[in-house]
């Protein structure tokens, strides 16, 4: 629903902002929560804070998800002043309302927080720069190493099993069965190209329940626009958007860029011979995020990350794929057939890198 500015200045007030409201102003390009950006003056200067709606449809448990943030933030916040950094840039800074609560239930249900606005800095939504890329992967390993003495398994898991591959194949061949749209016939190949791995989707969920590889604090969405970059220095300064903070494994942070950032071509590309790993983004990547991390990964993490990128490119091609066969009932589209557009780009990923595995082997080998 459209709010005005006279009831945002409203919601603003539950919280301890300081000094005089001028301005507030739809703020990003998020598609989940409504975000604002809050202008105060006080005397001179000015201050900046970030409102934003949560999506209580999404996220069933926001209580949950702001003690997740809470807990992750004030810990950050705790390492980074331990390291001599600047904690209210470089790490995000939830305002209390007025009653000491990390959030504020509106009169009409809604769920309501604040958070600093990171001056100085920018997002972007794409990767325009080689240099941007690089430094989202040292931010986003970094994150790894602040948090990897945080207690990962007391978190919520704000989306359940959202990387739990076995599950999602449990739901794919349910979907299959049912064929409720009858939709199945016509996408056998895409359907054999699934099965063909489903012993893949056992791998990192079957490593992570034995100890093979350790459970850790992951941010489960790692594009570019969650990095705020310094104006100043070009550097990834601050990790933000931490509403999927869960408990998981770091290959699933470092799959997840590689199957974004270093796709050649767009997410719902028709043409597929325009979609392929770039393996020089893919060296770039690697690079920055064991760089960022500083020796906290395993050697069996670092032998696993092709295997990272491999997985949550299946991941989402396979969700795409059930939303597809259910009636594109999760993911939006502008088309007909547009999540299966997406699934056939994701699969070709997958093919790619299969196609390319010895090379993206001998790329990350280097970091052993």
């Amino acid at each position: 629903m459209e709010r005005d500015k006279t009831e945002l200045f409203q919601i603003a007030e539950k919280f301890q902002v300081e000094g005089v409201k001028k301005s507030v102003v739809p703020h990003g390009s998020g598609h989940i929560n409504d975000t604002f950006l809050l202008t105060c003056h006080e005397g001179e200067e000015e201050k900046h804070y970030i409102l934003q709606r949560m999506n209580h449809e999404v996220f069933k448990d926001p209580k949950g998800l702001m003690e997740n943030v809470v807990g992750v933030t004030t810990f950050l916040q705790k390492k980074i002043r331990e390291n001599g950094g600047d904690s209210q840039r470089e790490a995000l800074n939830v305002i209390p309302t007025r009653l000491g609560e990390f959030y504020y239930v509106h009169e009409d249900g809604t769920y309501w927080r604040m958070y600093l606005f990171v001056e100085d800095s920018v997002s972007y939504d794409a990767v325009e720069r080689k240099e941007d890329f690089y430094e989202s992967a040292v931010a986003f390993g970094h994150f790894q190493k602040l948090l990897e003495e945080y207690p990962a398994a007391s978190l919520h898991e704000t989306i359940p099993n959202f990387h739990n591959t076995i599950d999602r194949l449990a739901k794919f061949k349910a979907a299959v069965e049912k064929d409720i749209c009858g939709r199945a016939e016509g996408v056998q190949d895409e359907i054999r190209f699934v099965m063909d791995r489903a012993d893949d989707c056992h791998i990192l969920c079957d490593m992570l329940a034995s100890g093979e590889v350790p459970l850790r604090v992951t941010h489960n969405d790692t594009k570019l626009n969650n990095i705020m970059i310094d104006n100043q220095t070009g550097k990834g300064i601050c990790v933000i958007d931490l509403d999927t903070v869960m408990p998981g494994s770091a290959l699933y942070d470092y799959g997840d860029s590689i199957r974004f950032g270093a796709n050649t071509g767009a997410e719902d590309e028709k043409d597929l011979t325009k979609i392929s790993c770039d393996l020089e983004l893919f060296a770039l990547y690697t690079k920055g995020f064991t760089e960022g991390c500083e020796g906290s990964l395993t050697e069996k993490e670092i032998k696993m990350l092709p295997m990272g990128a491999k997985l949550m490119t299946l991941e989402c091609g396979m969700r795409f794929l059930t939303d597809y066969l259910e009636g594109d009932v999760y993911f939006k589209i502008h088309r007909p057939e547009h999540n299966l557009d997406r699934c056939r780009t994701q699969f070709a990923m997958v093919k790619d890198m299969e196609d390319k595995w010895e090379k993206m082997q001998s790329i990350v080998e280097q970091y052993l």
